[in-house]
């Protein structure tokens, strides 16, 4: 393939690493050669890096294969999943899941990212529902200035979540960017 090719969300092989496509843009100036300017994330490191291309400049394609996977346990510097199609468990090392460890918890379904058989990353929900096991207590009249208060979640992560939220309430959180989004209703 070459950059014509390029598409948001492809994936190519570049210095023995596996990239994604998260934005690129042809560029034709009005003296020299047409060139592709991207931003490509690693997907084994999450590092985001920029890169200029040549127009045409051929490179290989990384054909990566997505499937469901649910959390099991964790052991040492191990995480283990279970293959929902197989009833395999398959350990799955720390640097590979990354920052994404805070959310696991047992029957936690995620998507496995391989390539040529080999997991390289695990996608965690963009969402997750954790209960509320530790926080300040709520003052009557707090919600009218509409702040906020930390809260640690079941899996051991602090959020910032509104003064209403009390030990034991189940909420919403954005794995994304570890915040409260909602209560969640039973």
């Amino acid at each position: 393939m070459d950059t014509s090719d390029f598409r948001n969300g492809l994936s190519i092989i570049m210095d023995n690493n596996i990239y994604t496509i998260v934005d690129f843009q042809h560029v034709k100036p009005g003296k020299g050669g047409a060139f592709v300017r991207s931003k490509l994330k690693n997907i084994r490191t999450g590092a985001t890096i920029e890169k200029t291309w040549r127009a045409g400049e051929k490179m290989d394609q990384a054909i990566l294969e997505r499937f469901p996977m649910e959390f099991s346990y964790s052991q040492d510097d191990e995480y283990f999943f279970m293959d929902t199609d197989s009833y395999e468990m398959v350990p799955i090392a720390k640097e590979a899941i990354g920052d994404g460890v805070k959310y696991l918890k047992e029957g936690l379904e995620v998507t496995a990212l391989s390539h040529k058989g080999e997991i390289i990353n695990i996608e965690l929900p963009i969402t997750v529902e954790a209960e509320v096991i530790e926080t300040a207590p709520g003052e009557k009249g707090d919600t009218a200035s509409g702040g906020s208060k930390p809260a640690t979640i079941d899996t051991g992560v602090v959020v910032n979540v509104p003064f209403f939220i009390n030990i034991g309430d189940k909420i919403k959180v954005d794995t994304r960017t570890d915040s409260y989004l909602e209560r969640v209703k039973n």
